[in-house]
């Protein structure tokens, strides 16, 4: 799958729609071609849902989980996340 992103200096930004509480956790497309949609099993309750989301994330891409960073939406289930790390 092909993710939309921006590029920026030190990585990219890529805009993510969270689905919490699904039965696996997987990117499940691109909406509108600009956003990620991607499937969690954990709850949005106390930060899980994020911290999946980082750690799902770290794996997809080959970084670290500390190269990912939420910049905007930590309590929406609609996202802005930095990824660097040698990710270009």
């Amino acid at each position: 799958m092909d993710i939309p992103h921006s590029k920026v200096k030190d990585g990219i930004i890529i805009e993510v729609k969270v689905i919490p509480k699904s039965s696996r956790t997987e990117m499940a497309g691109v909406l509108d071609g600009t956003v990620v949609k991607v499937k969690l099993t954990a709850p949005p309750v106390e930060g899980a849902a994020n911290e999946q989301l980082i750690a799902f994330l770290a794996e997809k891409f080959g970084i670290k989980k500390s190269d990912i960073v939420i910049l905007k939406g930590e309590t929406s289930r609609r996202k802005t996340v930095k990824l660097s790390g040698g990710i270009l």
